[in-house]
């Protein structure tokens, strides 16, 4: 078995899973209880927030626990409603949890601005200073695609966010472990995490909230969270992802190498036997380790299919549903055309994957593509 879908998902950190196992006998008690039970899973929580802001270079009281991902987004786009400015400027490319939530939120009088994306993924920042106005309340542009891996330029845009006196936020989840991040250094108001992309458990997340931001909690019940994220806290899955975060900064250099190393290997051994294989994404601000390849003649489910069936898991930049290709928003942001998009896969490395594992999988995608093109 060969898993190469790690921009999906990670599989869980031996350590993380010892922990999170240990935490769920012995941390029992409810952490808003006073008695040394509950105090016992409180201290846990707060060891897994101080690591969490070690790992990305921001206080510990900056750091709220969430159900993942898509809650901590929801939380900025949501309080929009309590806002008086109510014009958000995001990209094309955003997760779903970004997108789909502003469609809701358009009935409600919030509106948004999308901003294109060039050939590579990269927006514009000056699309983005160009889109502001007396009434925009949020800008959300995230960190890295986890379609095609590009890294967007977020420095400029914190800056821009700052000039405009505009909160920004950033949809990061696909960064911690593969490229360094110390909040402190940039311009950024919110930051969404997930730490099962870091190796440790589902459904559990973070949002950065720079001191001295106040939103109003999604969830609504006890002061958990520091009043941000109601209902007792999962305490295993937090102790989990404050250790998945600790060990993403160990080695990550030698990990970054790593990745880029199985990435050109994959690339190399692939344009050798099949140069007409389109690579997409930037060429330089670019995530280690994902590559989203457009192949020729084959559609990426028949790819994915039969990968599948020889053990080997792949992802693809379309989605496959009821016997039907959807083509993938991201790749159609990029102008991609829909011959295209339905024939692009994407393949993400992580740091269990091997040159000998890169070498496999090659070689079945090339065994596929010669089967393909021999029944033409």
């Amino acid at each position: 078995m060969l898993y190469f879908d790690h921009s999906a998902s990670t599989p869980i950190h031996p350590a993380v899973l010892k922990l999170l196992q240990e935490t769920e006998l012995n941390h029992f008690g409810n952490p808003s209880s006073a008695h040394q039970f509950g105090q016992k899973s409180r201290l846990a929580i707060e060891i897994a927030r101080k690591q969490m802001a070690e790992a990305i270079g921001c206080l510990s009281s900056e750091i709220i626990f969430t159900g993942g991902g898509t809650e901590a987004n929801n939380l900025v786009l949501w309080n929009l409603l309590h806002q008086q400015k109510k014009h958000v400027i995001t990209s094309a490319i955003e997760h779903p949890s970004v997108l789909n939530v502003l469609k809701q939120l358009k009935e409600f009088g919030v509106t948004s601005t999308i901003i294109p994306v060039d050939h590579t993924c990269r927006v514009n920042p000056e699309d983005i200073q160009n889109a502001i106005t007396e009434n925009t309340g949020l800008i959300s542009i995230m960190f890295a695609n986890n379609e095609v891996g590009t890294v967007q330029p977020i420095e400029r845009i914190g800056k821009i966010a700052e000039k405009n006196g505009v909160p920004f936020h950033s949809d990061a989840v696909q960064i911690l472990g593969k490229i360094p991040i110390n909040i402190s250094d940039q311009k950024i108001t919110m930051v969404s995490f997930s730490a099962h992309k870091f190796y440790g458990p589902k459904g559990v997340g973070v949002l950065y909230l720079k001191k001295g931001t106040n939103p109003k909690s999604l969830i609504i019940g006890g002061g958990q969270e520091m009043n941000l994220r109601a209902g007792t806290e999962n305490t295993s899955c937090i102790a989990g992802l404050g250790l998945a975060s600790e060990l993403a900064n160990k080695n990550i250099a030698k990990r970054k190498t790593h990745l880029e190393q199985l990435a050109d290997q994959f690339k190399l051994e692939m344009t050798d036997a099949y140069p007409e294989i389109i690579y997409n994404g930037h060429p330089d601000h670019s995530l280690p380790g994902v590559i989203s390849a457009t192949f020729p003649t084959v559609t990426s489910n028949i790819l994915i299919i039969k990968l599948d069936l020889q053990g080997i898991g792949v992802s693809s930049g379309s989605a496959c549903s009821s016997g039907s290709v959807n083509t993938s928003h991201v790749l159609r942001a990029m102008n991609m055309s829909n011959d295209h998009n339905i024939r692009t896969l994407r393949i993400s490395f992580g740091r269990d994957n091997s040159k000998e594992d890169v070498r496999l999988l090659t070689e079945k995608i090339s065994e596929i593509l010669k089967q393909h093109h021999n029944k033409r």
